[in-house]
C-alpha cells in the first residue's frame, strides 16, 4: 500500500521536475521540493479541484473541457503560493504548466506506472 503511493509520488514529482527544466517561470528548486510540491498538489486536486470544477461547470462545457487546464492552473498556483520552494510566475506559465505537466504525468505514467503495482 506504502510503495504504490511512493511511487506515484515519484512519478508526481519528476513531471513537475520535468515541467519546470521546459517552462520558463515554472520554478521548483531540486528534488526534495518537486516532492513536497507533488504532495501539496495531489491533496489540493483532491480537496478543491472538484469544488472548482463544479463552479466553473458552464464555462467547461462552452469550452469542451479546455477551461479544466486553468483549473489545473489554479490548484498549481495555490500550491506555488503555499510552499517556498515551488515558484510560478504568472498565469501563461501556470496554464501552460498544466498542460506539460498533463502530458508528462500521463506519459511517465504510461511507461513506469505498470511497475508500481
Amino acid at each position: 500500500m506504502l510503495m504504490p503511493f511512493l511511487g506515484h509520488l515519484f512519478i508526481s514529482a519528476l513531471a513537475l521536475l520535468f515541467t519546470s527544466a521546459i517552462i520558463p517561470g515554472f520554478k521548483i528548486k531540486g528534488f526534495f521540493s518537486a516532492v513536497i510540491a507533488a504532495l501539496v498538489v495531489g491533496i489540493l486536486n483532491g480537496l478543491l479541484r472538484p469544488i472548482l470544477l463544479l463552479l466553473t461547470l458552464p464555462i467547461n462545457v462552452l469550452t469542451l473541457g479546455l477551461f479544466t487546464f486553468v483549473v489545473n492552473a489554479i490548484i498549481l498556483r495555490v500550491a506555488a503560493a503555499a510552499l517556498k520552494g515551488f515558484d510560478i510566475e504568472g498565469w501563461f506559465s501556470a496554464i501552460i504548466g498544466a498542460l506539460v505537466l498533463a502530458l508528462a504525468n500521463s506519459m511517465l505514467f504510461y511507461f513506469l506506472g505498470p511497475s508500481l503495482t
